[in-house]
């Protein structure tokens, strides 16, 4: 029978930027019987959701500010970048991105750094496929911004996961544009999209707290990319709603499609293995 006795939490772990997925990580690695972490939950304000308990602790800080990060300052089991910026401009990213983890790193050391980036980083357009060794050419400042922050990642010997396009509780903005009326959307050439389910996006970032010999870089996919059309569609009939209103749209790219092999490869699982799995989930829940 397992046991219930209370483990011996002694491996820090520090999360940088404690939101949604920061509070989802701590919650699944505080539940190990085994390597157990003791997260420290950094943000800027410490809400009652983000009190300490037996198995968090919050700290108060602010990344932008480096003076903040004093008290935090020596030798971490593992570090886990998780910052968002406040909005959504250069100077909004520069801060959250770059600014915020050259100060932390400044203040710090660590045995296991990983950062959160995107697969905005990517510029390709064209219905292709893209992998870990894929250009990286962003068109976008948000891609630019995450680019410049990885390598100073990379400098630190971090390991950088490239999310695609994260959906799940409390991020239903596009059941709720379905269900409110049908939306426009070009059928070809296809416009491709790549989703994560926020739980496996935990999962992910917890996975690689444990594996023995992390690659650098890690795109963090489901196994299905899927065209926006099919996506409204498949959503509107599970909704019992009109389905998607087919436009030209000449000036829209097809998107990129992500593999995720190199993480699969590593032994990761995914729990919603395409955006089928995952929205049935949440629409049930709604």
């Amino acid at each position: 029978m397992p046991s219930h006795s209370k483990p011996d939490l002694s491996k820090r772990l520090l999360i940088a930027g404690f939101g949604d997925l920061g509070r989802r990580l701590a919650e699944r690695v505080s539940a190990y019987d085994h390597n157990v972490w003791h997260s420290h939950a950094l943000r800027r304000s410490v809400e009652p959701a983000a009190a300490s308990s037996d198995s968090i602790t919050a700290i108060q800080a602010d990344l932008t500010q480096p003076d903040s990060l004093v008290p935090i300052a020596g030798h971490w089991d593992a570090v886990v970048y998780t910052a968002t910026p406040s909005e959504r401009t250069p100077e909004g990213y520069r801060n959250a991105y770059l600014h915020g983890l050259n100060n932390l790193l400044q203040q710090i050391s660590t045995d296991r750094l990983i950062v959160v980036s995107s697969t905005a980083v990517y510029g390709q357009d064209q219905g292709e496929w893209v992998d870990e060794y894929s250009p990286t050419e962003p068109q976008g400042f948000n891609g630019q911004i995450l680019l410049e922050a990885e390598q100073r990642a990379f400098q630190a010997d971090g390991i950088v996961v490239r999310f695609s396009g994260i959906y799940g509780p409390g991020r239903t903005r596009l059941i709720e544009r379905v269900r409110n009326g049908a939306i426009e959307c070009r059928r070809q050439p296809p416009i491709w999209t790549n989703r994560i389910h926020a739980d496996d996006c935990a999962a992910v970032l917890a996975h690689l707290l444990e594996l023995e010999k992390p690659e650098a870089v890690y795109l963090a996919s489901d196994h299905e990319p899927v065209t926006r059309w099919d996506l409204y569609e498949w959503l509107a009939k599970r909704l019992s709603v009109p389905g998607p209103i087919e436009v030209a749209d000449p000036a829209a790219g097809q998107g990129k499609r992500v593999k995720n092999h190199h993480l699969f490869n590593s032994g990761f699982d995914f729990r919603y293995r395409s955006f089928r799995q995952g929205y049935d989930g949440l629409i049930d829940a709604l």
